[in-house]
């Protein structure tokens, strides 16, 4: 199975922003990504960029480029992902100082994770936590 053995992620949370560029500033400075990779279109859009966060990454790019995603994606609803952080009230204190929307702050979960909640600036949900599920192999 692809990313097993090669320290690679296998799965990649994919989304599209209006203001892509204003997606990977916020993204990086209030939500603490790396990024890895930006390419712009023609016309200045984010064609694609790839951030990373631990051990995992997410790919993102702008709205209204025409292609085959960009029209899949058209009428889907907002996106929410869940990364796993060390410190959620660092992370929680970085976010707010960057102005990002708050929805939970810093919350005990019943289930021994340490939560937080977020919402971007297109309305994409970001949840970080404690909480890390084993995979098996």
């Amino acid at each position: 199975m692809a990313g097993t053995d090669t320290g690679r992620p296998s799965i990649y949370p994919t989304l599209l922003y209006k203001d892509a560029k204003e997606a990977v500033r916020q993204l990086t400075q209030a939500f603490g990504f790396t990024e890895l990779a930006v390419y712009e279109g023609e016309n200045g859009t984010v064609a694609h960029a790839e951030l990373a966060q631990g051990n995992g990454a997410i790919m993102l790019g702008s709205k209204g480029t025409g292609g085959r995603f960009d029209e899949a994606m058209k009428n889907a609803g907002p996106t929410g992902v869940y990364i796993v952080v060390d410190d959620v009230d660092a992370h929680h204190r970085r976010a707010v100082e960057h102005g990002a929307e708050i929805l939970m702050p810093p919350t005990d979960q019943d289930y021994g994770s340490r939560d937080y909640m977020a919402r971007d600036l297109e309305g994409n949900i970001w949840s970080f936590g404690t909480y890390a599920p084993e995979i098996g192999a």
